[in-house]
């Protein structure tokens, strides 16, 4: 089924490169881009696209017992994707975007069993059959505020535009909320380096989003020099981790971050700082457990569910150490009193990695990369998995033995021509769904990317 859908965009020419995050585009440019007056004059139009080919499979591993969201030894999987990124420059300084996508394919497990799931480009919503997404529709506008002068490079989702190093740039309509906020250079695109869920993003930003990882709102991001700070206003979806979108604000997600950009003996580095605060119809875990012995029923988090809110705080950075070896690092933590409503089951995290392109083996356009995340949930959380109570993405029906998911990811992309790519990439899992009954799980992948 794949291949079917590759077949004919390739035979079209219409597959392309991932988009660069919003914040992460400008970012790079601000940071490196001192243009002079031969800068190439403002693109009108422009129009990119991209596909992507993952295929995983996971080996045998312990497994005594499951239950509805547990992850499941001996499977197979793949997930593909098409998207076009179409865009127009209504008047100075703005730019329209709109990306329509087609999807096929299931994550292991139905997206299922981890917390740190092992690919991002598994949505939770699995079909068998190709389906039509309109995943972005967004307006941006930048206004220069003087300083000096810059070029950002044309990307898919980016016009090549030219402004100033302090600038405003506002963005609304339907995007992702990672499109603008927790984005690095190393570990942001799982279409072009990592590929686990708490690598890309960290894995306690509980961001708005839908089944598919977007959301309706908007964001305005204020450059100053070396600094940036940015905040949002987002719509959560209307129930947790579900498909439709709350089409007003009363359940809504506030994002702040504050950026800065240095220079660490001679190479460039960032670290940002990220806040959120949900508010919603959530239920707190204690709650549904204690209905659940009060009634003698199954442990659910619906009857008790109120509004309030949660919130929680994250770090992000990363250093380039020479021009070919980078790292990075992520943490968070949150409110682990309260479900999580829209991103994944991920109280508290660190991960930290790097990646080394491979100029010193004659491969200067690949690439090899290694990651350690650690992720944990807190005590209200297991004792609501202890009682058979499932989350977002982990419930093995039962957790006597409780502890934080471990996990190392490694992969090498190969890069013959500037528009594709082929990455074999791996994972070790410990204690999938924070369970120690259960794993390790070890799952070997392999993505094809190609683009324009």
């Amino acid at each position: 089924m794949a291949f079917s859908i590759l077949r004919p965009l390739v035979s079209l020419g219409l597959l392309g490169a991932l988009p660069v995050p919003f914040a992460a585009a400008q970012t790079a440019d601000a940071a490196a881009s001192d243009q002079s007056a031969d800068a190439k004059p403002d693109q009108t139009y422009a129009v990119h696209a991209q596909s992507t080919l993952v295929v995983q499979g996971v080996k045998g591993f312990a497994s005594p017992y499951t239950g509805d969201n547990s992850l499941h030894p001996h499977d197979t999987e793949e997930t593909v994707d098409a998207t076009l990124y179409l865009g127009v420059r209504p008047w100075k300084g703005a730019e329209l975007w709109v990306n329509p996508e087609i999807d096929q394919g299931f994550g292991l497990s139905n997206t299922l069993g981890a917390g740190g799931f092992p690919s991002a480009e598994a949505y939770k919503v699995g079909k068998s059959n190709p389906y039509f997404k309109l995943q972005r529709l967004f307006l941006r506008q930048t206004i220069a505020l003087g300083g000096k002068a810059l070029t950002l490079d044309a990307a898919a989702n980016q016009l090549r535009t030219t402004t100033t190093q302090n600038r405003i740039v506002i963005t609304a309509g339907k995007i992702g909320v990672g499109d603008v906020f927790d984005t690095n250079s190393y570990a942001h695109d799982p279409r072009g380096d990592f590929l686990n869920w708490s690598v890309v993003d960290t894995g306690s930003f509980d961001y708005a989003a839908n089944a598919w990882g977007y959301t309706y709102g908007a964001a305005v991001e204020w450059y100053q020099g070396d600094w940036t700070l940015r905040g949002g206003l987002f719509t959560l979806s209307k129930i947790p981790n579900g498909e439709e979108l709350g089409t007003n604000l009363r359940q809504n997600e506030i994002v702040a971050e504050i950026e800065h950009r240095h220079t660490l003996l001679g190479q460039p580095g960032v670290i940002r700082v990220t806040g959120f605060r949900n508010r919603g119809m959530f239920a707190r875990y204690n709650d549904a457990v204690a209905l659940a012995r009060a009634t003698g029923g199954d442990v659910d988090l619906a009857p008790v569910r109120r509004m309030q809110n949660r919130a929680g705080v994250s770090m992000n950075a990363e250093q380039s150490l020479t021009a070919n070896l980078g790292v990075f690092l992520r943490a968070g933590t949150t409110n682990g009193a309260i479900e999580t409503y829209d991103f994944t089951d991920i109280d508290r995290t660190i991960a930290v990695g790097g990646s080394l392109k491979g100029k010193g083996w004659g491969r200067a356009q690949d690439n090899v990369a290694l990651a350690f995340v650690n992720n944990g949930i807190s005590r209200d959380f297991q004792r609501y998995l202890a009682a058979g109570g499932i989350g977002v993405l982990v419930g093995d029906g039962a957790l006597p033995h409780p502890g934080d998911e471990r996990i190392l990811e490694a992969y090498y992309t190969y890069r013959p021509v500037s528009w594709a790519s082929a990455t074999i990439d791996f994972q070790h899992i410990a204690n999938p769904g924070y369970n120690r009954d259960r794993g390790p799980a070890n799952v070997l992948g392999a993505r094809l990317h190609v683009g324009f």
